[in-house]
């Protein structure tokens, strides 16, 4: 298995130094950024099990650097924030954070939400390894053989139409944006725009949906993209 390495992202240097000596006590790798582009740099250059991710950073916050990352990366990400609006919290998590933690925290908190969030985490994993067959009310979609069902019957779907459909099911109740979903399923040389995702989409609701326009599996977050209801 290995070591687990963590990105830690702070300002703040004695922060920094206290969870850095805390985690490498638990025979953990840790690297250390002070602010958002050197963490966005770490992050590109190198595969973290969990980045822990300051809100207020110079040069770039806390919200940039995780939407960045979530551009290439699902490694796991907890926001670290002083303010204690919710909002702070929810915008955090929208931007793609999997957990935020209030400042000022016990750091025993911390290493037991980071844990949490791992094991969680390879469970994920090791279930998307074993298991090549979703299932998600009477909708069944076979991976390996790259067929889907509703009910007993099959339905048609075009390999871009599937694509789209097994990245937004495996990642359930993750968003991706239009831009997202062009980049990866049609590649970033794709000569198209986004509303090649909406025509696909479209044509995805009317062979799989009941009703398309109140949709069951394949939801719009207004303002942001699509996502897979989990």
């Amino acid at each position: 298995m290995g070591k687990k390495r963590i990105l830690v992202v702070d300002d703040e240097k004695l922060i920094v130094k206290g969870i850095r000596f805390s985690l490498e006590q638990d025979d953990m790798e840790v690297d250390c950024a002070y602010d958002g582009e050197e963490a966005l740099s770490y992050a590109k250059n190198n595969e973290y099990d969990l980045v822990l991710l300051d809100v207020m950073l110079p040069k770039l916050d806390g919200f940039q650097v995780c939407q960045a990352i979530r551009e290439f990366s699902d490694m796991p990400i907890v926001m670290l924030t002083a303010k204690s609006e919710d909002m702070d919290k929810i915008l955090g998590l929208e931007y793609g954070a999997d957990d935020y933690i209030t400042k000022p925290f016990n750091i025993l908190e911390v290493k037991a939400r980071i844990k949490a969030i791992m094991r969680r985490t390879a469970r994920r994993v090791e279930n998307a390894q074993t298991s090549k067959m979703l299932v998600k009310g009477n909708l069944r979609m076979d991976c390996e053989s790259r067929r889907i069902f509703i009910g007993e019957s099959e339905i048609n779907l075009t390999a871009k139409e599937f694509d789209v459909l097994e990245l937004l099911a495996m990642n359930p109740n993750k968003v991706y944006s239009r831009e997202n979903l062009l980049d990866i399923v049609w590649g970033v040389d794709y000569p198209g725009d986004a509303r090649t995702v909406d025509v696909h989409i479209r044509r995805l609701r009317e062979k799989i949906e009941k009703n398309p326009s109140e949709p069951k599996f394949v939801h719009t977050k207004w303002g942001v993209g699509y996502y897979f209801q989990g």
